[in-house]
């Protein structure tokens, strides 16, 4: 009887030195966090940065030819980050590209903006950890223009989309876009029918802390 006595108080002991690390870690755990996974939460209100990864650069594949910014780069602020498992929600406020080029001979390209910010984003805990960018309403759709010149030709074409996706990692702290479709939404007959979208912006930061540290999925 004591024998039995004495495993089911080791078996109990084991018991309470493993369940309440893991309800400490279950309690605290959230979809995003900064400077490792589990590491402090990232507040709602917070601003979150990042340009496009180093060596990368932000592609648009049309019928036409491709267009490359060497520059971009992406702002948003964090509207709810639940206990995981979730979906962490943000807005996106911001997104610029610069440095961009066409390889096509004799065309030049002048500006690339983004219109209808800001952008529904969310992040999922997932496997693959998932993202997706999507529009607020019908009438304000993921739109993207780009203006270049031919001589003394100027046009302006913009693309549109409902959303996009793409994922996160942990390693580098990036988030990846790969060949994502928009579609003509505006321009004339110069501008080509479709493009599909290719970008890598990372690390992506928590601006709002002092030291801006890297955010991670957990």
């Amino acid at each position: 009887m004591r024998r039995y006595l004495s495993i089911a108080a080791v078996v109990a002991t084991a018991l309470i030195a493993i369940l309440p690390a893991t309800s400490a870690d279950a309690a605290s755990g959230h979809v995003l966090t900064t400077g490792k996974v589990g590491g402090p939460v990232v507040k709602p209100g917070a601003v979150l940065k990042a340009s496009l990864a180093k060596g990368s650069a932000a592609v648009f594949n049309t019928s036409l030819g491709k267009l490359t910014c060497t520059k971009s780069a992406v702002t948003s602020k964090v509207t709810s980050n639940p206990a995981t498992p979730g979906i962490a929600k943000e807005s996106l406020t911001a997104q610029t590209f610069g440095k961009c080029t066409i390889n096509v001979s004799g065309v030049a390209v002048g500006s690339v903006t983004v219109a209808n910010l800001p952008f529904n984003v969310t992040v999922s805990d997932a496997k693959g950890h998932p993202v997706k960018v999507s529009e607020r309403s019908k009438a304000k759709p993921l739109l993207t223009s780009f203006t270049v010149s031919v001589g003394t030709l100027s046009v302006s074409c913009s693309f549109k989309t409902t959303a996009i996706s793409g994922s996160t990692s942990n390693k580098g702290n990036i988030t990846v876009f790969v060949k994502q479709t928009f579609k003509l939404a505006a321009g004339g007959s110069f501008c080509p029918a479709s493009g599909v979208f290719s970008a890598t912006y990372g690390p992506l930061r928590d601006a709002s802390i002092k030291g801006s540290p890297a955010v991670f999925v957990n």
